[in-house]
């Protein structure tokens, strides 16, 4: 009798969780997560036809709004894929095509053979070495015009190389200065001092021997040739049949260079052109940049 009374107390004590679980586990299946019902219902129609604009409730951008920043973007920029390109004013053409025939005629008739035959005979680290030592005698027209453009970081490694590369490298036809000691080779020249006071290049000229040029170039020539010793020791054949010798070394250490920029070019006139003003272009903005912590020089020397 106890025995069957305590089996139906615990019959009875099973049929609240019993009634419960098929609710419990039935309702879940029905209904999706809150989530998701949060989801589906932020971007139903109705939702967006019936609660647009009110607070606190998401609203998707129209495709005409999901495009306004993309067309606001090609506004600023232009339209996808296209760069200004500044060309160099050149009013002189005629000329300058005339000069740039002659030119080319010269180095692939006259220049060009010397150099290879220069290269036959002269092995490469020699000539290497003579591009050092026409280098580091050129440290005095590096050294004015880092001066003169407030770069006075480059001025002491120009003078330091200088000091370097005369001894240990044996009149610059090594360079330990930049093996030994890393000190780089300073771009600097009275064209790119122009440049950086904003001076522009005018105009562009294609001298005879010289090659492409400009206004600012042709001043920068001088003014460097003024700042190179070389100029009051030698005379004046001797100094021309030295700057021979250098532009015949300094070929035969670039062939194939001038080719590889004129045959590919459906103008080599424009190709040489628009390269040495884009050159020109780059060394005065970089050098512009470097001078940010020192450009008090150029703001204030003249004052």
């Amino acid at each position: 009798m106890k025995a069957g009374m305590v089996l139906v107390v615990l019959f009875l004590s099973l049929l609240p969780p019993l009634s419960g679980y098929p609710a419990a586990y039935s309702s879940q299946p029905s209904s999706p997560d809150t989530r998701t019902v949060d989801f589906l219902a932020d971007n139903s129609p109705a939702q967006k036809d019936g609660q647009a604009g009110g607070e606190g409730e998401t609203q998707l951008e129209s495709p005409q709004q999901a495009e306004e920043p993309s067309e606001l973007f090609e506004d600023e920029l232009g339209e996808p894929g296209e760069e200004e390109f500044e060309e160099i004013n050149d009013p002189l053409q005629p000329f300058n095509r005339a000069m740039f025939r002659f030119n080319d005629k010269l180095y692939y008739w006259a220049l060009k053979p010397v150099a290879r035959g220069y290269r036959f005979i002269v092995p490469q680290r020699a000539r290497v070495s003579v591009r050092k030592f026409f280098s580091n005698a050129g440290t005095p027209v590096r050294l004015v015009n880092c001066i003169l453009q407030g770069r006075m970081k480059g001025a002491g490694i120009e003078i330091g190389r200088f000091a370097v590369n005369t001894t240990a490298g044996i009149a610059g036809l090594f360079d330990p200065a930049q093996s030994f000691c890393g000190m780089s080779e300073q771009q600097a020249d009275f064209d790119q001092t122009l440049g950086i006071y904003k001076m522009g290049p005018v105009l562009y000229i294609n001298w005879p021997l010289l090659g492409p040029s400009s206004l600012r170039g042709t001043l920068g020539i001088i003014a460097d040739m003024a700042c190179d010793p070389t100029t009051y020791l030698l005379d004046t054949p001797v100094k021309m049949g030295i700057a021979v010798y250098e532009e015949v070394n300094e070929t035969s250490l670039t062939i194939g260079n001038y080719e590889g920029l004129t045959e590919s070019a459906l103008d080599p006139y424009i190709a040489i052109r628009d390269a040495y003003y884009q050159n020109r272009k780059s060394l005065v903005e970089s050098k512009k940049m470097d001078n940010v912590s020192s450009g008090w020089v150029i703001t204030n020397i003249f004052k």
